[in-house]
This record gives C-alpha cells, sequence and structure tokens, in this order.
C-alpha cells in the first residue's frame, strides 16, 4: 500500500533496511554478551536463545563467534533474509517462526538475549509475564537471560522523537521513530517509524553548500547512537512508514514484573552503554536499562 509515494507497510517486511540502522551496535552488544556470560555463569556458555530474532544481525554475529545459536520471529520475510545470510557466510543457525508468549524447545539454552525494545511488543501483562516464564522453562539453572529495554520516567516527555543513520556499502538508511499516542493508564504507547534509504552515486559529488554537515543519532538520553556525513550525492530509492504498539515500563512496573516470575533473581542492572563495569540503580531515574536475569 503507498500514500503519497510512501510504501506504508510492516517495518518488519524489510529487515536489509532494518539491520542497517543497527549495524554500529552490533559488534558492542555482542562484546557484552560474551562478558557478561562469563561474569555471571559458572559454566562455558555454547547455547544460546535470540527471541525475536528479527534480521538475525546478533544470531549472526554471535554464530561467527562460535555460539550455537537459535532464534525465532514471527516476521517470515526477516526469517527468510537470516537463513539466505547465514547460507551466504557459511554460518549455522535454527532458525523457526514462534509467538514470543507461547514457545518450547527441547533441551535447555544456557543462555538468551533480547535487546532494544522487542519485549515490548508483548502488550498485555499476561503475555509479558508468559514471555518470562518461557525463558525461565528454556534456560538451565544457572543461564542468565539479559533484557534490554527503554523505560518510561515519570518526566520524561510522552512524545519523544528519536532518529538514527546508518550506512553499509552504498546503501544509507535514515530512520526516524515518533511517539503518536501515549496512555500511562493502560500502559501502551503508539510509535509511527519512518524509514528514507538512499544509495549513494559514486563518482557524483554533490555541491558542498548542500551536502556538508554532520548528522547525528540520539537515543532518548540524546546519547549518540553514531554519526555520518553526506559528502556524496544520492538519490531515493525506497520509503517506509509503520505503526505498532509498545507496552510502558516505569522503573517500579519492570520491578513488579520481574518478582512476578520466581524461578529468575534480578542480578544487576546496565544502561546502553553495555559497560559491564558501570552497574546502574534501578530507579525512576533510569530510562535505557539492560537487565541481567539469572534462572535459579
Amino acid at each position: 500500500m503507498k500514500n503519497n509515494g510512501v510504501l506504508c507497510q510492516s517495518w518488519f517486511d524489510h529487515p536489509e533496511w532494518f539491520e542497517i540502522g543497527f549495524d554500529d551496535m552490533t559488534h558492542t552488544e555482542a562484546d557484552f554478551f560474551e562478558s557478561a556470560f562469563k561474569k555471571y555463569c559458572d559454566f562455558r556458555v555454547n547455547r544460546v536463545l535470540e527471541p525475536g530474532c528479527g534480521s538475525g544481525r546478533l544470531i549472526t554475529e554471535m554464530a561467527r563467534r562460535g555460539y550455537r545459536m537459535t532464534g525465532f520471529d514471527l516476521s517470515q520475510p526477516s526469517l527468510r533474509y537470516l537463513r539466505r545470510r547465514l547460507q551466504k557466510l557459511k554460518l549455522r543457525a535454527a532458525l523457526l517462526q514462534a509467538n514470543m508468549a507461547d514457545f518450547r524447545f527441547p533441551g535447555k539454552f544456557d543462555a538468551a538475549f533480547c535487546p532494544i525494545n522487542s519485549f515490548r511488543h508483548l502488550t498485555s501483562e499476561a503475555d509479558a509475564k508468559r514471555h518470562l516464564e518461557c525463558i525461565a522453562a528454556a534456560l538451565r539453572p544457572g543461564g542468565i537471560y539479559i533484557l534490554g529495554l527503554h523505560l518510561a520516567p515519570h518526566d520524561a516527555d510522552p512524545y519523544c522523537i528519536e532518529r538514527w543513520y546508518g550506512r553499509r556499502g552504498r546503501i544509507h538508511v535514515g530512520t526516524t521513530l515518533r511517539v503518536v499516542a501515549s496512555d500511562r493508564r493502560r500502559r501502551v504507547e503508539r510509535l509511527r517509524i519512518s524509514v528514507l534509504v538512499r544509495e549513494i552515486e559514486v563518482g557524483r559529488p554533490a555541491p558542498a553548500s548542500k551536502l556538508q554537515g554532520s548528522i547525528e543519532s540520539h537515543n532518548g538520553n540524546g546519547r549518540a547512537h553514531g554519526s555520518m556525513k553526506m559528502a556524496e550525492s544520492s538519490r531515493i530509492i525506497g520509503r517506509l512508514r509503520d505503526e505498532f504498539d509498545y507496552r510502558l515500563y516505569t522503573a517500579t512496573q519492570i520491578k513488579r514484573l520481574f518478582a512476578s516470575v520466581p524461578e529468575f533473581e534480578l542480578l544487576d542492572v546496565f544502561d546502553f552503554w553495555y559497560d559491564l563495569d558501570d552497574p546502574q540503580r534501578l530507579d525512576n531515574e533510569l530510562s535505557d536499562a539492560v537487565f541481567i536475569l539469572k534462572r535459579k
């Protein structure tokens, strides 16, 4: 479906665009996972699960590092893209289509991770709790679940905007995420994602007056995810707009959710700097949270 030249369909139907926007975070996240495995697990971590794996950028990176990866997602386009990429790179991972609130696997995993808000697609408390229960059932005792999401401090702007940019080869992807509706009573916010994809045209420098300057992306705390200088001519090759709901969590609400799943113990909390030497306090000032949950 098109609207004024913009393709209106699921963001996750274009995993090749989705993934580029997060390329600059992949190695940092994977390094953090490996360090967390060594710090919090009393055994060698080998078998690892990623629910809501999407395009599989982390499945691919962790498989490259030698882990036995399993991932699942509801998006068939994302899973097809990931299978092709793994085959091209001669890597292996077990992939399947499944719901984050209802899944089971034979055997036990040593660890699992779910970064950057995938968990918040579960918009009811019952589904969120069921997800944690399914993860707990999938982990061996002593295994850890690394869960990353944005919290909603009481003084946070309910209608914030985030922008980020990524480039892979000649393809440049700019993404804007805008909160268009927020209901703290129902604990749901509506987000609109807009994606603009450009192809850099080699050998055609653009006029300096039009294309000089840097473009930065920021998360909710104003921290930069990366920057890019547009110094070449480019042409638009794709536009996309999508809307979806996220569940809202304050620090108090996420603590209550974790407490409702007694199989887990909350060990530590970090922010999106992924610094294992800098744990954070879980209070209503924290917005970017990475939780380390341990299976009892």
